[in-house]
């Protein structure tokens, strides 16, 4: 994968597009790559001539927020079955509800904090559709969860890889390092505040 990824963003134009695409479907399919591609841009664009940090930053940011746009999108058109087959019963309402509730009391917090737990943008941009979230409040957070994303990722690439100019994978190691870190923290964060969703 590392190898794929590599020669895949080695060059322009062809990395933005990859950038945006990944950032975009991983709302969708969280198992896609997109932080790990936007670490390896940020790197690249030290190690070769062919990417512009500025144009990996806003290819990543754009794919992003069109991805949580679509996640909603999918949660408020296609999310009744969803919610029937999901959250059907006494504890799927129980459920429901506190999703609502939580939105309501402090749906900005969460929409930006998801974006760095694995799988929370996905889960969190799917219920804001289903329960109804207002579109226009989501769409301010989810771009300004989507900006800071793209500069967390693609700075922490880059830096690591001036600071490892002659050893980009120890470079790597350790974005992927604090990358990690930034995630159990943001997660252990949401557990915190209580965000867990009642039994």
């Amino acid at each position: 994968m590392w190898e794929t990824l590599f020669h895949a963003l080695a060059d322009a134009p062809q990395a933005y597009i990859i950038l945006f695409a990944l950032a975009a479907l991983d709302a969708v399919f969280p198992l896609l790559p997109s932080e790990t591609a936007l670490i390896l841009a940020g790197v690249l664009c030290v190690e070769g001539p062919h990417l512009s940090l500025g144009w990996v930053l806003t290819s990543a940011a754009a794919g992003a927020f069109v991805g949580d746009s679509s996640s909603y999108a999918i949660g408020r058109f296609v999310g009744h079955p969803l919610r029937k087959r999901l959250f059907d019963g006494r504890r799927g309402r129980k459920v429901m509800e506190w999703a609502r509730a939580q939105l309501e009391l402090r749906g900005g917090t969460l929409i930006v904090v998801a974006r760095f737990v694995p799988g929370g943008r996905t889960a969190t941009t799917l219920t804001c559709g289903i329960t109804h979230f207002p579109y226009r409040r989501f769409a301010a957070y989810a771009l300004a969860a989507a900006v800071m994303w793209s500069v967390y990722g693609g700075l922490l690439g880059y830096l690591g890889g001036r600071i490892f100019r002659d050893k980009p994978w120890a470079a790597l190691l350790v974005a992927f390092g604090i990358a990690s870190a930034i995630a159990g923290a943001s997660e252990a964060w949401r557990r915190y505040r209580g965000d867990t969703v009642p039994r």
